[in-house]
């Protein structure tokens, strides 16, 4: 008997995929369809409009096929960054954008990613969530030559959106301040280790940085939670306090940590009833 065939990816199956590699067993796509993703209406996010603004912007112009950029958004945990990725895919699914996630064990693979889906007619974003890399990991390198777009000079339907916790991907060492050569000018020069760590992330052509929220903002968002829950005004009142203490014992305020805020009292509200 032959060799047994790739099994064919289902691109029709749904709008969010899973990169799951190539089975070298071929008895599965090497493309995850995830029939029910999480997703987000933008009209639903809090607290972050104008870093949704200049994301949503950029996916419009991709999706019409007007030039656009990879996208990097850095910045504080919870704050928005994934959810605003998800917003995405909510509002432009119907006009043909997929999304890929893909994990950063999964980055060296990217080129092949990028191959498998070149012909199609959809608009791809490839999404890695909480991306960054530490020392002898190898997944950036296949990340780098997605960006630089020496994979396919006519690539025009891929786009990178990657979320992380530190602007500069690649880990700092000590040793790397150390590494720094003065020329004869008097100007100094970076070693190849900085060099490295910066230039990944300024491959990403946007940039979008969150921060954490003010108490204000983040009252805002529980209430807003449990507005959706259907309390009324004295409960969600009520709730301020035990909201402040739950954000204060996790030593930040954020939006997720505002939802799980709202879930746990909600919870407890049926349960005492």
């Amino acid at each position: 008997t032959g060799a047994a065939q790739p099994v064919a990816v289902d691109f029709d199956a749904a709008v969010a995929f899973r990169w799951r590699g190539f089975d070298r067993t071929h008895r599965a796509a090497p493309l995850e369809p995830v029939v029910s993703p999480s997703l987000i209406a933008f009209d639903a996010l809090r607290n972050v409009g104008r870093q949704a603004a200049i994301v949503e912007r950029n996916t419009r112009q991709f999706v019409r096929g007007c030039a656009a950029n990879h996208v990097l958004l850095t910045g504080a945990r919870g704050t928005g960054k994934s959810s605003i990725v998800k917003a995405c895919l909510h509002a432009f699914a119907a006009d043909g954008l997929r999304l890929i996630e893909v994990s950063k064990e999964g980055l060296n693979d990217l080129p092949a990613i990028v191959e498998l889906v070149r012909a199609r007619p959809e608009r791809y974003i490839v999404f890695c969530d909480d991306l960054s890399f530490e020392a002898g990991e190898t997944g950036y390198k296949g990340l780098k030559t997605v960006l630089d777009g020496s994979v396919a000079s006519d690539l025009s339907n891929v786009l990178v959106y990657a979320t992380s916790n530190r602007r500069h991907l690649l880990p700092e060492h000590a040793s790397d301040n150390a590494d720094v050569s003065r020329a004869a000018n008097g100007e100094l020069h970076p070693g190849d280790a900085v060099e490295e760590r910066i230039s990944l992330s300024e491959r990403f052509g946007i940039w979008v940085t969150f921060y954490g929220f003010t108490q204000d903002e983040y009252l805002a968002v529980v209430a807003s939670r449990l507005d959706a829950a259907g309390f009324d005004a004295a409960q969600i009142r009520a709730a301020r306090e035990p909201a402040l203490q739950w954000a204060l014992e996790r030593g930040a305020r954020s939006g997720r940590i505002a939802a799980q805020f709202a879930r746990d009292y909600a919870g407890w509200l049926a349960d005492e009833a």
